[in-house]
């Protein structure tokens, strides 16, 4: 990493947590915004600036009017993209979100060609997807955060559950980023305890249904989507990344054999590093999770028929 130098594409909440919870850790040396609400990205920048004041290492955050003036950046996060309204298809959707994702791939790829690319756009594994076939890079440096959410979420429901272990406990939550995602509590730890020995069948299935239903609590208190989280947990792949300490985090990956599929995006635990992915981990899944990943996966590659249909990839 040369500058140490991030892209946040949409300065909306989530964008703007991300971009603010780098700022307090002190992760890079620069960060740069763009929204096209005009006025957002600067007025957000200008904030995050004086709070810089207090920030261990004094990052620099600017903003620019265009996603092509967002030149040389080490990592892009990319959480442009608009939600689905009123009368809108599926098929809309998918066509609209893809479309803006082709654009701003397209600036990305001409202006930061080294970088390495974390989606947050939804649908999630499918604009990751569309992002691969945009760039035809590597697959080490393009990576969906789905599972570092989904993961504290749950982390979340089972210190909710036991009382104890908050910052002890681990998450693994595999599959796409949606419905059908597998939140796995069986598979973690609560310090250097298995979660099976401190819970029951009914709890597991009580933590998993909450986990899977997070992000719609949040939005029937609210009135709309979580980003203290969503952001949060883009901070932590960003630093992971920038200071190459492989950490392990369920992430959106196009496979390549591993898991038995090939050409999709997924989400499945991975190893960050300088590199983005360092290494895709193959957990072993029992008939009953591989049953349900195949459901997650088929999820996937039906969004990724209907942008076929439509003849996006063309």
């Amino acid at each position: 990493m040369k500058g140490r130098k991030v892209g946040i594409v949409g300065a909306g909440a989530v964008g703007a947590t991300a971009a603010y919870s780098l700022v307090m850790m002190g992760s890079c040396h620069e960060i740069v915004l763009f929204d096209i609400a005009e006025g957002v990205a600067k007025g957000k920048a200008i904030d995050m600036g004086q709070a810089a004041h207090y920030s261990p290492k004094g990052t620099k955050v600017t903003a620019v009017e265009s996603a092509a003036e967002m030149k040389d950046c080490d990592i892009v996060v990319i959480t442009a993209g608009v939600p689905r309204k009123g009368d809108m298809t599926r098929a809309d959707l998918l066509m609209i979100n893809a479309k803006i994702m082709k654009d701003v791939v397209g600036d990305v790829a001409k202006h930061s060609p080294d970088a390495i690319i974390i989606c947050v756009s939804n649908p999630l594994d499918v604009m990751t997807y569309v992002i691969h076939k945009m760039t035809g890079w590597e697959r080490n440096r393009i990576i969906g955060m789905a599972g570092a959410l989904d993961g504290a979420r749950m982390a979340y429901q089972i210190y909710e559950t036991l009382g104890y272990g908050m910052t002890q406990t681990g998450d693994l939550v595999i599959g796409d980023h949606g419905q059908h995602m597998i939140p796995l509590p069986q598979k973690v730890q609560i310090g250097s305890v298995n979660a099976s020995e401190l819970l029951s069948q009914e709890q597991m299935d009580q933590i998993i249904e909450r986990t899977k239903n997070g992000g719609a609590e949040i939005v029937k208190h609210l009135g709309t989507s979580g980003y203290y989280g969503p952001g949060r947990a883009v901070a932590h792949m960003v630093d992971g990344i920038l200071s190459d300490s492989r950490i392990v985090v369920s992430s959106s990956v196009m496979l390549q054999g591993e898991y038995g599929y090939e050409d999709i995006c997924v989400g499945v635990p991975v190893v960050l590093g300088r590199n983005g992915i360092e290494e895709i981990i193959q957990i072993g899944l029992d008939d009953e999770t591989q049953s349900r990943f195949k459901v997650s996966v088929d999820s996937i590659q039906e969004s990724i028929d209907i942008l076929t249909e439509h003849k996006f990839f063309e």
